[in-house]
């Protein structure tokens, strides 16, 4: 609860001008490909981790080693989804103002993917407007898109590595905490997550 500290209220929960790059704390929960339980099973409200369970358990947590401007909140791994807080916390980086500072130069690595720029030899080549176009599309750097996708990559990239059945749906759900009582709802809600299991709109037998 400290972590959040009323400092990211905003709004709106989804308004169509905010950017995922700005900082904040968001509600972010991950399902399993067609729901399926690779990540283990709840017996007696308590959540039993597989080996996928566990990959995608120590990754999560490995998130701010990689990111360091992120901070984590409350995580649970049920066994077809997971759930957690993430809070972007970066220099500059306030709503309306955009991540500004760091070296550019830097290539970040997260987890087991690479945002890999394209050499000049192979950019003046490419027309400026198709460039744009991409660069609108794509999602951007040190946002909560890309440190998802990283994250997502990783686990299926050890699980595979491993031989473990894994898979993820494409998307995933993101809410933007806009206050103090939310954050502590929500909190709460991943915390008992487990216990309530089968009151879960996730559940399946």
């Amino acid at each position: 609860m400290d972590r959040f500290k009323n400092k990211y209220r905003i709004a709106s929960a989804r308004a169509q001008w905010w950017d995922y790059g700005w900082n904040g704390a968001y509600f972010i929960t991950i399902c399993t490909q067609n729901r399926e339980h690779f990540f283990g099973e709840i017996k007696n409200g308590k959540m039993i981790l597989s080996h996928q369970g566990v990959i995608a358990d120590i990754l999560w947590h490995e998130i701010p080693n990689h990111s360091p401007f992120v901070d984590l909140g409350d995580f649970v791994v049920m066994p077809n989804h997971i759930h957690g807080i993430l809070i972007l916390n970066k220099p500059g980086g306030d709503g309306g103002e955009g991540y500004v500072g760091g070296d550019e130069s830097v290539v970040q690595t997260l987890h087991a993917t690479s945002v890999q720029s394209q050499s000049q030899s192979q950019s003046q080549f490419q027309p400026p407007v198709k460039n744009e176009k991409m660069a609108a599309i794509s999602p951007k750097s040190n946002s909560v898109s890309t440190i998802i996708r990283s994250y997502k990559s990783a686990v299926t990239k050890h699980a595979n590595r491993l031989g473990f059945e894994n898979g993820w749906q494409p998307r995933f759900h993101d809410h933007i905490i806009r206050n103090d009582a939310e954050y502590q709802r929500i909190s709460n809600y991943i915390i008992n997550n487990p216990d309530n299991w089968k009151d879960d709109k996730f559940y399946s037998a």
